[in-house]
């Protein structure tokens, strides 16, 4: 028990520690003209770097209150890279070990932030072995399976507590439309759609919640369907859509989903980069389509309101990948005329 009681304190502490993140307003004066203006939640500035670090620090606590994990258990978990970074931080904090099974295309920045936090990578050819192979770990080692995938809808306190929907709110009450009319988000486990899903509706907000999810994913489908037997190639956007179901993504707290292609994902991460002076990651460039389909959509109407996403994480994690032309050549092609579109889009 007082191992218990130490490790709790230790993540309370590093909580204590942390302060809130931005929100940003972004310039985009011809939709401001119009009445509807667009923000970011920087989740970039978190210790870990991404938005994952809610996620990984929500989940640490619920399997150390489950009584899942003790002194010296073996932490593993199944992730596309940024939980694995996060998890990698609370586990070298409480003095656990930790293995991070994930895909052997995961950018090689996210692989070696695992390795600084003392974390060990094992690689797999395809995401969808991640789970067996992360279960069997855990067995093979007497450690604890975190798995994302199941309890990340269900480890946050979704009625408050500082979780990222009460804190969206919190930052949007001084501004001209402080209830915004839609939310953006992607999925990759279903928590944070599941979170900001159940906080508005608990709160009685009339905001909507849309998911932006890349081409190759599940998601989309099982919305329409229902449905929890259908698989997918995959997402090749870094962080979100899956080749499965995941128990996490809860359908029915999503008002939309919106189906964005691989292609509009990288322009959208360029033309952000540019027009915020810093770099963000592919899965950040998947939310600025939604955002700008809902905002045009929004003006065709007649409608004005406020319009959140995240920035999910900075892109400096992706210079060898995303941020590399000849890479991205490789494996999307030319993106030069969807950059153009979104800049004329945005003049």
């Amino acid at each position: 028990m007082n191992w218990l009681h130490t490790a709790i304190a230790l993540i309370e502490a590093d909580y204590q520690r942390s302060a809130d993140t931005h929100l940003i307003a972004l310039p985009l004066p011809g939709f401001a003209r119009d009445g509807i203006d667009l923000y970011l939640k920087d989740e970039s500035t978190h210790p870990t770097g991404s938005l994952k670090h809610r996620l990984a620090r929500s989940l640490f606590l619920y399997a150390l209150c489950n009584g899942w994990l003790h002194a010296g258990s073996t932490v593993v978990e199944s992730s596309s890279g940024s939980t694995a970074v996060s998890e990698a931080y609370f586990a070298r904090l409480l003095g656990l070990p930790f293995i991070a099974v994930m895909p052997r295309n995961t950018s090689p920045e996210k692989i070696a932030q695992i390795t600084f936090y003392g974390g060990r990578c094992h690689l797999v050819d395809s995401a969808n072995a991640v789970y067996e192979e992360a279960r069997a770990l855990a067995e093979q080692t007497g450690g604890h399976y975190m798995d994302q995938f199941t309890y990340a809808e269900r480890a946050t306190d979704w009625r408050g507590n500082n979780n990222i929907a009460q804190s969206m709110f919190t930052q949007m009450a001084r501004e001209r439309h402080p209830v915004p009319r839609w939310i953006v988000v992607g999925a990759g486990t279903g928590g944070t759609s599941a979170t900001i899903g159940r906080y508005v509706r608990h709160q009685r907000h009339a905001t909507q919640v849309c998911v932006a999810d890349p081409q190759g994913s599940v998601f989309g489908e099982f919305h329409r369907s229902g449905d929890t037997r259908l698989t997918a190639a995959g997402s090749r956007i870094e962080g979100i859509g899956r080749p499965r179901v995941e128990p996490s993504f809860i359908r029915t707290l999503v008002d939309r989903m919106m189906e964005v292609s691989d292609v509009d994902s990288v322009a959208a991460m360029r033309v952000l980069s540019q027009l915020l002076g810093r770099k963000v990651g592919p899965s950040t460039g998947t939310n600025f389509i939604g955002m700008l389909a809902l905002a045009s959509e929004m003006r065709s109407q007649n409608q004005q309101g406020a319009i959140l996403s995240l920035l999910c994480d900075c892109g400096e994690r992706y210079l060898a990948s995303y941020f590399d032309p000849s890479w991205v050549q490789q494996h999307f092609g030319d993106c030069s005329a969807s950059q153009e579109q979104l800049q004329a889009q945005l003049a």
